[in-house]
């Protein structure tokens, strides 16, 4: 096998001819490093250093770089393992490398500072910034020990650049320009590490590492506390596009099952079985459209032997059965913890199927349990171990899917959720919590997509508190976490939502009405209650769920408040009613739009530059976004609102769905928003039946 030529500084030379193995020689001034064309990718060697720049798909590439040797294989991270196929071009000449594949140009100079055009117009898209002209250069590696570096990439800030993505965060921010946000899962902070540009990019940092990203004005950098090469991916085309792009490298989510597209109803907690049947027998006794039903968490024996508790849900196979008559899917909580009481913790530790720890013992949070009175030290099963997800999902199909069959699992806690939360301390499976820590959520989607597929299942469905990159591919559907019940808590959730489409994640809801608090008699919080209500009946997935007021202690026996639709007095019930039907005369357009999502990664809840990036003004909407391509929402988000206005975007005709009055595109509209009514626009010749 013939090895490729190396350019060496101060040898003249030829350009490689591309696709041939070989490598140009670079110009005959010095330079500081070497190009080299390996395999039809361009890399870059000096310093000790090395940068590999290589075709990833269609107008995309990856560019790893580490320090002390070539680029290693095999890391965690969220790309799927083979590229889609696509042509690429190295150009080598001039001390300078250039690689060109469709609209997306990457060249490298002489120092191996890389930047990325527009391939038409050569138009710079992104580039690396030098942190200083002497030292450090735009990528910087501080060692931390056996081979790990504290790394840092920078990029150049641009005027009037636009961010967005990055998962889903609680600062209420579409556009992130100006946020340092920290790379780690937290309940209700998500980190997904994608971000696309109003510059015509979005990238993707391939690392789990534990980290931050930092959004200023005088540069963006990337930071991983501990890991041992810098990975990124990024294409060039807009937003519609790359979102294209992104899924079809980091994978792109099931089509959603019908039962999934319609109402779950959930509260914290149905405590029997008597006590959730109830509940699904009245919602069939109103006449209320339910599609599903959630059985939350410590109906279990012991955290860990996930399996029901015989002396509150005597008869899971009953209970099942008659849900299934009534059309009503049934939820399960797993939790990913494991108590020292649990049937499964003395075989689990002995294998080594928990997270380890560097320092201390195997515990890694505390948490309530039944027949004890205080909390015990739980320990999390390592999702990245392929043996440990073996033996987790052998526990859920023996006690869950094979006597009863159920098949709709929620994944609770999945962070995981440490209490502290050192990931420095822990020993995954995968490496080092510093550099795998993120991809947590992700792995135990994974074990139970893979255990259902296994089984034989095609409708896979997980509702997950946290996500990472390439999580979508496993069927998980995100919700935005342990949330407050208010005004400003529900106005943040437009954005929270828009960011995770754009993050990959096309299954996201919210706890509707949110989940700390909130008095079902109280007339401030019915209005709450109301309003998110018709947000969450065009959102992706709309769920009720919270623990209401009263609440209890956190315990085994704890529940909440009522929760379900006519537990908010006449006037509220009357109108969730109404938005639960037009949830259901809606769900064969909510199945359209989850089809577009499986098969082309678009999301479903869009922001409205998504659709029309040529109106400059989308690009700042904050407060409403399109429903799939056709529907145009703007949800009202301030108390004793009557009104409200919203933007239309150029380029199109809006009809008011409720008055049928019809707008041109391109300005602010106001419009009448009595309580049993949230604005929506149908796009140009749309039909829909929002009116009953």
């Amino acid at each position: 096998m013939n090895q490729p030529a190396e350019n060496h500084p101060g040898q003249p030379g030829q350009a490689g001819q591309p696709g041939q193995g070989s490598a140009g020689l670079a110009q005959s001034s010095p330079t500081v490093g070497t190009f080299r064309e390996r395999d039809g990718a361009l890399e870059w060697s000096g310093r000790q250093e090395t940068v590999r720049v290589e075709p990833w798909g269609p107008d995309a590439v990856r560019v790893r770089a580490r320090l002390g040797g070539p680029v290693l294989e095999g890391l965690p991270g969220a790309l799927l393992d083979e590229a889609p196929a696509t042509e690429a071009s190295v150009k080598i000449e001039d001390g300078r490398g250039q690689l060109t594949v469709g609209a997306l140009t990457v060249e490298v100079d002489a120092e191996g500072l890389v930047r990325f055009l527009r391939t038409d117009d050569s138009a710079e898209l992104l580039t690396e910034e030098r942190a200083h002209f002497w030292w450090p250069g735009p990528r910087l590696y501080t060692p931390v020990g056996n081979g790990h570096h504290r790394l840092e990439q920078r990029f150049a800030a641009y005027e009037g650049e636009k961010l967005y993505g990055l998962g889903q965060h609680q600062h209420g921010l579409l556009d992130q320009k100006g946020a340092v946000l920290d790379l780690v899962q937290r309940n209700a902070e998500v980190t997904i590490p994608v971000l696309t540009s109003s510059r015509g990019y979005t990238l993707l940092w391939n690392s789990p590492a534990i980290g931050r990203v930092e959004l200023a004005g005088n540069g963006t950098r990337w930071v991983a506390d501990s890991a041992r090469q810098i990975d990124y991916w990024i294409t060039a085309g807009q937003p519609a596009d790359a979102q294209r792009r992104y899924s079809a490298v980091t994978g792109r989510t099931p089509m959603l099952p019908e039962w999934a597209a319609g109402f779950w109803q959930c509260k914290l907690r149905y405590r029997t079985q008597d006590e959730l049947l109830g509940v699904a027998r009245e919602y069939k006794r109103r006449g209320l459209p339910i599609d599903a039903i959630v059985c939350d968490f410590f109906h279990w024996t012991h955290l860990g032997d996930w399996k029901f508790d015989p002396a509150e849900w005597p008869d899971p196979a009953a209970m099942r059965q008659e849900l299934e008559e009534l059309g009503i899917k049934l939820v399960v909580s797993v939790w990913p913890s494991v108590s020292p009481l649990s049937e499964n913790h003395q075989l689990m530790e002995q294998r080594g199927y928990f997270i380890g720890t560097q320092y201390g013992p195997m515990a890694h949070a505390d948490w309530p349990d039944k027949e004890v009175a205080s909390t015990v030290q739980v320990a999390f099963y390592d999702a990245t171990n392929p043996e440990a997800r073996d033996f987790m999902w052998s526990r859920i199909k023996e006690n869950y899917l094979d006597p009863y069959g159920i098949t709709a699992f929620w994944l609770d806690a999945c962070e995981p959720e440490l209490k502290p939360g050192f990931q420095e301390n822990l020993r995954y499976w995968a490496g080092p919590g510093l550099e795998v820590g993120n991809m947590y959520p992700s792995e135990n989607a994974r074990t139970f997509y893979e255990g259902m597929t296994a089984a034989g299942e095609t409708e896979i469905v997980t509702l997950n508190r946290s996500a990472w990159a390439g999580s979508q591919r496993y069927g998980a559907a995100l919700w935005s976490g342990d949330i407050g019940t208010d005004f400003a808590t529900l106005r943040r959730q437009i954005a929270a939502g828009l960011n995770t489409s754009l993050s990959g994640i096309p299954w996201w809801n919210t706890d509707i009405g949110g989940f700390h608090g909130g008095d079902p008699d109280d007339p401030a919080y019915r209005e709450v209650m109301i309003r998110w209500f018709q947000f969450g009946a065009l959102s992706p997935l709309m769920r009720l769920h919270g623990f209401r007021d009263p609440g209890m202690p956190l315990g085994p026996d704890m529940t909440g408040g009522p929760n379900e639709v006519w537990s908010y007095g006449e006037e509220a019930g009357t109108i969730m009613e109404k938005y639960l039907r037009l949830r259901k005369r809606l769900k064969p357009y909510v199945l359209d739009v989850m089809r577009a999502a499986h098969e082309e990664g678009l999301p479903v809840m869009r922001p409205l530059f998504l659709e029309f990036p040529d109106d400059q003004a989308t690009w700042s909407v904050a407060d409403s976004y399109l429903f799939g391509p056709d529907l145009l929402v703007a949800p009202v988000l301030t108390a004793g609102a009557s009104v409200r206005t919203a933007y239309l975007p150029a380029g199109a005709r809006w009809t008011d769905a409720w008055t049928g009055t019809s707008y041109e595109g391109g300005t602010n509209v106001t419009v009448d928003a009595p309580l049993d009514r949230i604005p929506l626009f149908l796009r140009d010749e749309a039909a829909l039946p929002i009116a009953e």
